[in-house]
C-alpha cells in the first residue's frame, strides 16, 4: 500500500532534495499488532510528516504468513491438532497456494500450552489443508510453518496426504522461521508447547526413529537438514516428501518484491516485539536490514524490547525502554506512529 503527498511535496531530509520516501517493511508485534497494524502506524507517521510511505507488511514463516502475502480468500474445514474440526482460511491465487500451518496445527487452536496434549497433537489438518489446495489446482503451494501445538516430525500431515504420488508436478515451498535440525526440536520447542521433561525425552525419541523411517522409505536425511525441525519437525516431514526448505522471510520478500520497494528509498524502518541475537538469523528486522545495506537505504528498527547486546547491528528504538512496559504493551500502534515521527522530524531538520 502506498500512501501520502505525491512527489516533491514533502519535506526533504537534511542534506536530500526531490520527493522522499519511506518504506514500512516489519514483522507483527506477537500480541499486540499485526503486522499490517505496525505498518500502518508507520504509515501514519510518514503521512503526518509530509512524507511518502510504501506498506509492505512481512513475516518469516511463522504466523502472518498468509496476511503477508495478501490474505485468505479461501476457507476449509479440517482436523486440528487434537482432532476437532477448524475453519482454516488459506490463499489460491491463479496456481500458487499460501497455507499457514498454524491455521491447521496451531497452539493458539488449543488454547496454549495449558490446553494441548503434546504426545498427541497432529499436524495431519495441514496435510488436509495441502491436499485441498491440490484439489483446487494448486501447482505451487507455499506452507509457512510456526506456532504449532505439534512434535509430530510431520508424519501426520504425510498420513493426510498419502498417496504422495499427489504431490508430483507440484512445488512445496516451507518457509521455515528458524533453522534447528529436526530431532532438537523436541528440547527445543516441545516445552513451550506444555511437554514435562520425561515427554520432551519421549519426543526426542519418537523423531529420532521417525529419522530412520524417512530416510528408509524416501531416502531422504533430515536429521541435519537446516529447517527441518520447524514446527515440531513437520518442514522435514514434508522435506522428506520433496518439499525445498526455504527460510521464510526469503519466501516473503521474493514473494512482495521487497528489493524493487527499497530501491531508491529514503529510509526503510522495520520491527517486531522483540530484538535479539535470532533476529539476525532469518527473521524480518535482520533479513531487512541485510537488505537495505545492500542498496544503501538507511534503517531504523522499532522493536517491543531489546535482548543481548544487538544494539549495534542496527539502529534501534524499544518501545518498552523510550514508553515503559504497560503503555508499550497496551498502545503500541500509537507509540510506533510517536517514535517514527520524532525520527523524521530528527532527519528533517
Amino acid at each position: 500500500m502506498r500512501r501520502g503527498p505525491g512527489a516533491g511535496t514533502g519535506r526533504s531530509p537534511i542534506g536530500h532534495t526531490g520527493p522522499v520516501r519511506v518504506v514500512a517493511a516489519p514483522d507483527k508485534f506477537r500480541g499486540t499488532a499485526s503486522a499490517a497494524a505496525v505498518a500502518d502506524a508507520i504509515g501514519r507517521a510518514a503521512w503526518e510528516a509530509g512524507w511518502r510511505c510504501d506498506e509492505v507488511p512481512l513475516a518469516d514463516g511463522g504466523e502472518g504468513l498468509l496476511e503477508a502475502l495478501g490474505g485468505a480468500n479461501r476457507v476449509s474445514t479440517v482436523t486440528g491438532p487434537l482432532g476437532d474440526p477448524v475453519e482454516a482460511p488459506w490463499r489460491l491465487d491463479r496456481s500458487t497456494a499460501v497455507v499457514e500451518m498454524a491455521q491447521a496445527s496451531g497452539l493458539t487452536l488449543v488454547g496454549g500450552a495449558e490446553g494441548n496434549d503434546p504426545m498427541a497433537a497432529s499436524t495431519y489438518g495441514t496435510g488436509e489443508l495441502v491436499g485441498e489446495a491440490l484439489e483446487a489446482g494448486a501447482r505451487r503451494v507455499i506452507v509457512g510453518v510456526g506456532g504449532s501445538a505439534t512434535t509430530d516430525g510431520g508424519l501426520g500431515a504425510l498420513r493426510a496426504l498419502y498417496p504422495l504420488q499427489r504431490l508430483r508436478g507440484v512445488e512445496l515451498v516451507v518457509a521455515c522461521d528458524v533453522t534447528i535440525p529436526f530431532v532438537d526440536a523436541a528440547e527445543r520447542f516441545a516445552p513451550q508447547k506444555g511437554a514435562t521433561p520425561a515427554q520432551v525425552k519421549l519426543l526426542h525419541r519418537r523423531l529420532e526413529r521417525l529419522a530412520q523411517v524417512y530416510e528408509e522409505e524416501h531416502g531422504v536425511d533430515v536429521r541435519q537438514l537446516p529447517g527441518a525441525g520447524a514446527a515440531g519437525g513437520l518442514a522435514g516431514g514434508l522435506a522428506a516428501a520433496g518439499a525445498r526448505l526455504v527460510g521464510g522471510f526469503e519466501v516473503v520478500a521474493d514473494e512482495v518484491g521487497l528489493d524493487e520497494t527499497l530501491e531508491g528509498a529514503d529510509l526503510v524502518v522495520t520491527g517486531e516485539g522483540f530484538l535479539d541475537e535470532a533476529s539476525f538469523e532469518g527473521k524480518v528486522v535482520g533479513g531487512v536490514a541485510e537488505l537495505a545495506a545492500e542498496l544503501a537505504v538507511p534503517v531504523l528498527a522499532v522493536v517491543g524490547q531489546v535482548y543481548d547486546d544487538v544494539e549495534d547491528r542496527v539502529p534501534v528504538v524499544s518501545l518498552v525502554d523510550r514508553f515503559g512496559d504497560e503503555r508499550a504493551r497496551a498502545d503500541t500502534a500509537a507509540c510506533i506512529t510517536e517514535v517514527v515521527a520524532e525520527h523524521l522530524a530528527a532527519l528533517g531538520g
